[in-house]
């Protein structure tokens, strides 16, 4: 293919492949690669016959045009017909100059937003990068010590938070094994830095930030709809992943839980959103399987893994939250709207105060509209702070 403006334009990766490369029928060795993402560059085979096929990039489809690119692709590949290598000096001119952390930290983001992060996972990068280790910004990474962080980290904790040193040490762990991947430098100064939080969660919940960076983590996966499922309801994480079609009104909007799956023994009846209605509407039936989630027999099983996943996504530590936080969140979140907070545990179904002991056992009330409204307004004030188009049932 004769590689034109439009052509690349067309092009794109098949379904369940990262990357394709398709190489111009006019130039031998000069191509362009389309990563799934959507982002194209311009490479060129610099090995020759026999060499090892290595691809070199030399820029994107989007900053180079065509005549460009391949102009720039013949000046290298004839370099290395005489015996030069690209990515070597490449290698060479990076040695030879003085890589600061602050020098990279436009490059590093730039590599993300090529692997197709989300916008809030740059933010939070570029927050924690330029903002809290601005003080390291001078400093070449190779002579950065563990030492050094470690003082700095305390700092954060003092001016910022614990939670929010915590978060700076993990994006500055995760920029300098990028750094090790690129030969930049050896060595992370930054793993296993002491954390400034307990790890004790009680009562922890996410901060406005934190929870629009993880709904926006979430894919279009099980795991991703269990995640927004739990931050819609505030229900428990096993009450979410062991969900099962007959417990749910599509129709009324109903979520209906029998006493045998609930901690506390009773049943439990959750007014669905139309932003959960909508996850729901959109999880795959298996047949005559029951279970909402997971495969077999069943339910949804690999939660540390897709957690780890989803918060390096998200750019927060694994261990900065637990997803039963967003329980503690779901609950802070409505009491800070105005819902009183017995209609608060009437939708968590949690047994405390008003609800407990004589009183309890005397109130037999669901609360059913009242807890309706309670998670309609939770589901708008959701898309307030993640960023989304609110959702409103008719």
């Amino acid at each position: 293919m004769k590689l034109t403006k439009s052509a690349v334009a067309a092009l794109a990766v098949e379904p369940g492949r990262s990357e394709r490369v398709v190489w111009d029928s006019e130039m031998p060795r000069f191509g362009v690669r389309i990563r799934a993402t959507g982002n194209k560059s311009w490479v060129i085979r610099p090995a020759r016959s026999g060499g090892k096929s290595l691809l070199h990039t030399i820029g994107a489809v989007d900053t180079l045009d065509v005549s460009t690119a391949r102009q720039t692709a013949r000046t290298k590949l004839a370099e290395v017909d005489l015996g030069g290598d690209p990515t070597k000096a490449k290698r060479e001119a990076r040695a030879r100059a003085v890589v600061t952390l602050g020098s990279l930290v436009e490059t590093y983001i730039a590599d993300k937003i090529a692997q197709g992060r989300r916008t809030s996972t740059i933010g939070n990068l570029r927050h924690h990068l330029e903002k809290h280790w601005e003080p390291l910004h001078a400093r070449p990474i190779t002579e950065i010590g563990r030492a050094e962080v470690a003082v700095r980290h305390r700092v954060i904790a003092k001016e910022s938070g614990p939670s929010a040193a915590d978060r700076a040490s993990s994006v500055l762990s995760t920029f300098f094994a990028w750094a090790i991947q690129e030969g930049l430098t050896d060595s992370n100064p930054a793993a296993g830095t002491r954390k400034a939080v307990a790890h004790e969660h009680q009562d922890r919940s996410l901060s406005n930030d934190e929870l629009a960076a993880v709904w926006q983590a979430c894919r279009d996966d099980q795991f991703g709809r269990i995640i927004k499922l739990l931050i819609l309801t505030g229900q428990r994480k096993n009450e979410v992943a062991g969900m099962r079609w007959s417990e749910i009104d599509l129709q009324g909007a109903i979520w209906t839980l029998p006493a045998e799956r609930m901690k506390n023994q009773r049943p439990h009846t959750v007014p669905l959103s139309s932003a959960a209605l909508d996850l729901l509407n959109s999880a795959l039936r298996h047949g005559d399987r029951d279970l909402v989630f997971g495969e077999g027999q069943g339910p949804f099983s690999g939660f540390s893994r897709a957690k780890r996943t989803l918060s390096e996504r998200a750019g927060m530590g694994p261990d900065e939250w637990r997803i039963h936080d967003i329980r503690h969140t779901v609950s802070t979140g409505m009491n800070s709207i105005g819902i009183m907070p017995y209609i608060v545990e009437a939708v968590l179904s949690h047994i405390s105060g008003a609800r407990a002991g004589v009183a309890g056992r005397y109130n037999h009330a669901t609360y059913l509209p009242e807890k309706r409204e309670a998670l309609d307004r939770w589901a708008g004030e959701v898309a307030r702070t993640c960023r989304l188009e609110p959702t409103v049932n008719a």
